[in-house]
Parts: structure tokens; sequence; C-alpha cells
């Protein structure tokens, strides 16, 4: 799920502090592995936390295209958030 995947993003740089960058191309990162970063380590709690509030989300969004007569995208919605919330049954 891209959410779990931002959520492992790291803050950028403080402002202020700008990277090296090359003399060539400006505002590249120079340097062996200047553009790799370490992913943070989510918790199992962390990752129920962003599951769970995915699946309010598409509960949310799926009562509003109902309203919008859509309600095509809204049980597609609501598959998505029944299919996660399995997940999250079967994980704890």
């Amino acid at each position: 799920m891209s959410a779990i995947a931002n959520a492992e993003a790291i803050a950028s740089a403080p402002a202020g502090r700008a990277p090296p960058s090359s003399e060539h191309i400006a505002g590249a990162v120079a340097g062996l592995g200047a553009a790799e970063a370490l992913r943070r380590q989510l918790t199992q709690a962390d990752i129920m936390a962003i599951a769970s509030a995915e699946i309010t989300d598409r509960l949310s969004a799926a009562e509003q295209y109902e309203r919008l007569g859509r309600s095509d995208q809204s049980a597609r919605l609501r598959r998505e958030a029944a299919v996660l919330s399995d997940l999250l049954t079967a994980e704890r």
C-alpha cells in the first residue's frame, strides 16, 4: 500500500541546509550514495493505524460517491475497505 510506503519516508533536510550539489547541474546531489536515504522502520502498530485510516478514508469517500449517484465507485471503495479490514483482522 502506498500509504505505508509514504509513511516510511524520512523527513527532508532542515530548511537552510542544502546538500552538496554538482557544479555542473543546479540542484543535483553530488557524491557516492548522496541520493540514497534510509527508510523509517514502522512498527506493527504504525502499520495497523495507517491501514485503519485508509479504511476510514475509503468508507467516507464511498458515502460521498453514493450521495452523488456514483454507486459503481462507491461499491469499489467499499470492497477495498472490506479487503483491508479482512487483512487487519487476520493480523490481530
